[in-house]
C-alpha cells in the first residue's frame, strides 16, 4: 500500500518541501504510510504511530532517505520484526524504516557461509542452515527476530551469540555510503553492538561447520523444547534486563517473588520472571511502570542495577 503525500510529519527544520523531494527520489516499488501504528510491528505489541513508515525497495531508496533525513536533521529508526523493542505511546516523531523488501530478505549458501540480507528472519537463516548442513546455528530458529536487529542487540540464546558466527558484515552509513568490515573488528558486546547505532546493517555472512541433518534437527528440536517450557507465549519483547556478570536476571526477579506482579494490562511473566508480557491493552506506559518497580526492588533487596536489554524509543 502506497500513501499520498503526508500532510503532516515531524518538523523539519530546512526545506518544507524536503518530504517531496524524498518521493520523487524513490522508486515506485518502495511503500510508505504515514501515522503508521508501530504497536502492529513490534512483538510487544504496544506503542504510537511513526510519522511516516518508510519499506525501501533498494539500496539506492534506503540511501536516499538516510541521506536528506540527515540533511533535514529528521530522526530515523530502523526496525526489524520489533522484538527487544518497547514504543512509547506517543510513537516517533520521525521517519522509520523498515528492510522488508526482496532485495533485503534473501539468504543464499555458498560454501559454509551463509549470506544473509539484514531482512531476513533469523527462523529463515536457521532452516537454510538445516537444509545445506551446517551446523553451530541452531540456536538462530527461537529467536523472534530478523539478522539487522540481532546484528544490533548481539542477539544469543542457548549460550550463543550471533556474533560467534559472523565473518562479515555489509552496512550503509548514514551519507548512503556501503562499506563492508570482518566481524572480528566491530566491536560487539553482551547483548549488544555500538558500532550499529549510526550505522544501518545490509548483510552479513555467517558460518557454519558441516554436520549432519539429523543432528542439526535433533539440536534444534532441543533448543525449541526448552524455550517454549521456559518462555512466555503471550506478547513479550523478550528479555528485559541483561544479566548483571554472572547472575540470572530472570532468578534475582524470581527469588524476589515478582512473578505475576502487574501494573494495568502489563505484568511479570509466570513461565520467565525476566518478560514481561502484555495480557491486552497494557501501554508503553504500564511496561515502563513496571520495569522501575522490578528494578527498585532488586536494588533496595539485592544492591543490584539492573540494566535493560530493551531498547526504548519515542516520544
Amino acid at each position: 500500500m502506497t500513501s499520498a503525500l503526508p500532510n503532516r510529519i515531524v518538523h523539519a527544520p530546512g526545506d518544507p518541501d524536503w518530504l517531496a523531494d524524498l518521493t520523487r527520489s524513490l522508486s515506485p516499488e518502495t511503500r510508505w504510510r504515514r501515522q503508521e501504528p508501530l504497536a502492529k510491528r513490534t512483538t510487544l505489541r504496544v506503542g504510537g504511530p511513526a510519522d511516516l513508515l518508510i519499506e525501501p525497495a533498494t539500496e539506492a531508496d534506503l540511501a536516499a532517505v538516510l541521506r536528506l533525513c540527515k540533511a533535514q536533521r529528521v530522526p530515523v529508526l530502523i526496525v526489524g520484526r520489533g522484538s527487544n523493542l518497547l514504543v512509547q505511546d506517543a510513537g516517533f516523531r520521525g521517519v522509520v524504516v523498515c528492510l522488508t523488501h526482496a532485495e533485503f530478505t534473501q539468504v543464499e549458501v555458498r560454501e559454509c557461509g551463509l549470506h544473509c540480507g539484514a531482512g531476513a528472519k533469523l527462523k529463515a537463516v536457521a532452516q537454510a542452515a538445516k537444509r545445506h548442513g551446517l551446523g553451530n546455528l541452531e540456536f538462530l530458529e527461537g529467536i523472534p527476530g530478523s539478522v539487522g536487529g540481532a546484528l544490533r542487540m548481539n542477539a544469543g540464546a542457548s549460550g550463543s551469540a550471533l556474533f560467534d558466527v559472523v565473518e562479515r558484515v555489509r552496512f550503509m552509513e548514514f551519507t548512503g555510503q556501503v562499506a563492508e568490515r570482518r566481524g572480528a573488528e566491530v566491536g560487539a558486546e553482551y547483548r549488544s553492538c555500538p558500532f550499529f547505532r549510526e550505522r544501518v546493517a545490509l548483510s552479513a555472512v555467517l558460518v557454519g561447520d558441516p554436520a549432519e541433518r539429523k543432528a542439526i534437527e535433533a539440536r534444534m528440536l532441543a533448543f525449541n523444547q526448552r524455550r517454549w517450557r521456559s518462555q512466555p507465549a503471550a506478547p513479550s519483547a523478550g528479555c528485559i534486563f541483561k544479566n548483571p556478570g554472572t547472575q540470572s536476571a530472570g532468578r534475582l526477579i524470581d527469588e524476589l517473588g515478582l512473578k505475576d506482579l502487574r501494573v494495568g494490562g502489563a505484568r511479570v511473566s509466570r513461565e520467565h520472571a525476566n518478560f514481561i508480557v502484555n495480557d491486552g491493552g497494557a501501554t508503553a506506559r504500564e511496561v515502563l511502570a513496571l520495569i522501575e518497580l522490578i528494578r527498585q526492588r532488586v536494588r533496595a533487596e539485592r544492591g543490584v542495577e539492573l540494566e535493560l536489554e530493551v531498547q526504548v524509543v519515542g516520544d
